[in-house]
């Protein structure tokens, strides 16, 4: 299967919100760590700094992520590592099971790689063991988990609970 990852454009938001609430409806009906949903000014922002990607694949969006270069308020020493961090990634319920991880997994690589960045990481729901384990499975390794100081710049799933830190190096 070809696939093709590309910045989000703003006229993928139909799509992009598709996949989210569907991906919403998955974590619902597989435990109880979900996403509460997202801003459209949240997305629009991130696209607009072009840190919104799709994956695309048969001509069709098929999964989304975002990713950013600093994430002090869930990992706390990363104004002293240089990583990207992989955000939301969603995945349309008609591709799961086709590893699109591993896409974007590569394309992190690469973009690390061409950034001169050592470390790709990831968070997800502490108790989220079924996901977690999914994640250490694909090269990631656990590091622990952390509490977040929320602030209103996170979305609003991290208000609560501990949050599971995954990275791998480069």
């Amino acid at each position: 299967m070809q696939i093709e990852i590309q910045n989000t454009q703003h006229t993928d938001s139909g799509i992009i919100f598709k996949l989210y609430d569907d991906a919403i409806a998955y974590q619902k009906k597989v435990g109880n760590n979900h996403w509460l949903g997202f801003e459209p000014a949240l997305i629009a922002k991130e696209i607009d700094e072009h840190r919104h990607y799709k994956v695309i694949a048969e001509g069709e969006i098929v999964a989304t992520f975002c990713i950013t270069l600093s994430d002090p308020l869930i990992w706390k020493d990363s104004g002293t590592v240089a990583a990207v961090y992989i955000h939301r990634i969603a995945t349309s319920q008609f591709f799961r099971g086709h590893n699109l991880l591993k896409h974007i997994v590569d394309w992190a690589r690469e973009y690390a790689k061409a950034n001169d960045l050592s470390y790709i990481r990831m968070d997800t729901g502490g108790g989220n063991d079924r996901l977690i384990s999914y994640y250490v499975s694909s090269g990631f390794t656990h590091t622990g988990n952390t509490g977040i100081d929320y602030t209103p710049d996170l979305p609003a799933h991290y208000k609560d609970g501990t949050f599971a830190l995954l990275q791998m190096p480069v």
